[in-house]
């Protein structure tokens, strides 16, 4: 009975960990998040795609938190703009495994 117990107690983990959720939010970079601080006078996507070309990621912030994308193409063309991202979130790692990304409504 416990193993039974266990066992969908897992699977029930692990069906909600997989579960593609939506999240709204601005597309950024991982190092500026929310304030574009490090070029100034140039617009916030500009900046965000100026850290991309270093050695950080195009990232989503929604208000509080910080999500790294793993799709590294398709955000480009949002940069700085509010957009939902769907996909499966982990919020251990802080990461979403895109399935899409479109603007916001």
């Amino acid at each position: 009975m416990k193993r039974l117990l266990l066992t969908l107690t897992l699977n029930g983990l692990l069906a909600a960990a997989t579960t593609p959720q939506t999240i709204t939010g601005i597309i950024t970079d991982t190092m500026c998040g929310a304030k574009h601080n490090m070029t100034k006078g140039q617009p916030d996507d500009e900046c965000a795609r100026l850290c991309v070309k270093g050695a950080r990621e195009f990232a989503l912030y929604d208000g509080k938190t910080l999500w790294k994308l793993s799709d590294q193409k398709t955000p480009a063309r949002f940069a700085a703009k509010q957009v939902k991202v769907t996909g499966a979130v982990d919020p251990k790692a802080m990461t979403i495994k895109v399935t899409s990304i479109e603007p916001a409504q």
